[in-house]
């Protein structure tokens, strides 16, 4: 019996409804955001996975740093390894090295057919994820500085002026007095010790941190941070613990709950911190230059970021691939980048999401939001101050921080603890450079 043409066309219909729908490429994102930054994270997701059908980025919290690099790494030899890794920046010379293991940026896009211009990033961020040829290896994504955060509250009760916050070191000591004379059991505490202390103060005071260039310029590298100004600066920390001053909490974040309760009325630690000091504090409290010594001559010079990029993992289907590089080019758009520089303090990655914060005035309505890029474009970068590229640095700093610690409880002074880590960081070196060529 012959079908008529309409009940042909109801046929074909029904067979079309029931064939499947093309199924969601996934993309595994691991990172390392905790709190308010996890939130953000699942935000920027949801909000790609909502701008398209194709593809759903799926983000997974493994740890910290150092943890989700390990875990990465034992994935990728399984042949499970995620499509994209948040590394933090001293991880970056182990990433370039691992040339097998990754798909750099430039070449994922330029594959994936996906828009891509280098240039509408902050040449200061972007440079930090750069080859010698000027492609870019990974994406800058939560990039901060280290900045300095003060209780205004505290200041006050102390009799301290909390529109003024100390600017250099000596100025720190003499609030530092007085906050501890009026009551204040936790005067100051810091993140990221070897970041903070010997990174970012190298660069704020135009000293070198390592040879050539800090390692960008090559792997044949040895550290210079026991010099009579690191030694002078780390013997003031050890005093400063010694009087009272200095309260430790360890060598990653843990310092910022520490400020963010009200315990420590002084803080460095990450501009990303904002976010939770903003979600969490219950004072009034003010986002400032870090302190520098007056007595170093060209400083202050400027601050090098820190933070993370991601990577892009290699071994996946082109068909992954493009949805990753997708999902790259949502994260660089100027109004998703905007909000996530307002929302975390974080720095923005592009040139345009500056620009359209500026614009906007958040600058004048949240006060300090601004203090990040200012310090990190305080002046044009030196060959100190533009940034580091060590091989095995995620062990060279554990090394610092170990000696910083033995500085701080009183069992070495500071030239033989950085003497020490100079000569224990320049054997990490000498072994990376043994097994890996110049990028």
């Amino acid at each position: 019996m012959k079908l008529t043409l309409a009940a042909a066309a109801a046929a074909a219909v029904v067979t079309l409804s029931a064939a499947p729908a093309r199924a969601q490429v996934e993309i595994q994102w691991w990172h390392s955001m905790t709190g308010a930054l996890n939130e953000r994270v699942i935000e920027l997701a949801n909000g790609f996975n909502a701008s398209q059908k194709d593809y759903k980025v799926v983000p997974v919290f493994k740890g910290s740093y150092p943890e989700s690099m390990t875990a990465a790494i034992a994935a990728f030899r399984a042949g499970n390894a995620p499509h994209i890794l948040q590394v933090f920046e001293v991880g970056t010379a182990t990433m370039m090295a691992a040339k097998g293991a990754i798909k750099p940026v430039h070449q994922l896009m330029k594959e994936s057919g996906v828009e891509f211009d280098p240039k509408v990033y902050v040449p200061a961020v972007a440079g930090y994820y750069t080859d010698r040829k000027g492609n870019m290896l990974s994406l800058p994504f939560n990039s901060s500085t280290p900045v300095f955060y003060v209780n205004k509250d505290a200041f006050r009760k102390a009799g301290l002026d909390p529109e003024k916050a100390p600017r250099t070191w000596k100025e720190f000591g003499v609030a530092a007095g007085k906050l501890k004379a009026s009551g204040q059991a936790c005067v100051y505490t810091t993140g990221w010790p070897s970041w903070v202390h010997i990174e970012n103060f190298s660069a704020w005071h135009n000293l070198p941190i390592g040879t050539k260039e800090n390692g960008i310029a090559g792997t044949d590298t040895q550290f210079t941070f026991n010099s009579p100004q690191h030694v002078a600066h780390i013997q003031m920390l050890g005093e400063f613990a010694k009087n009272g001053w200095f309260t430790y909490a360890g060598r990653r974040n843990e310092a910022e709950a520490k400020f963010f309760s009200g315990e420590c009325a002084m803080l460095t630690s990450s501009s990303g911190a904002q976010a939770n000091i903003r979600k969490n504090a219950k004072f009034d409290f003010s986002v400032n230059f870090l302190p520098y010594h007056d007595n170093v001559a060209g400083a202050p010079q400027n601050s090098i970021i820190g933070g993370a990029s991601l990577w892009v993992m290699s071994g996946k289907k082109p068909a992954d691939y493009k949805g990753v590089a997708e999902f790259f080019k949502y994260l660089s758009r100027p109004e998703v980048q905007a909000k996530w520089h307002q929302d975390t303090g974080y720095v923005p990655i592009t040139l345009a999401a500056a620009e359209m914060t500026r614009k906007s005035g958040y600058y004048e309505k949240v006060p300090g939001a601004d203090i990040a890029m200012r310090q990190l474009n305080h002046k044009p970068p030196t060959a100190n101050s533009k940034g580091l590229r060590f091989g095995n640095f995620v062990q060279g700093r554990e090394v610092i921080e170990e000696e910083i610690e033995a500085v701080l409880a009183g069992k070495k002074d500071a030239k033989t603890a950085l003497d020490d880590a100079v000569r224990r960081g320049n054997e990490l070196l000498r072994r990376f450079a043994a097994t890996a060529k110049d990028s």
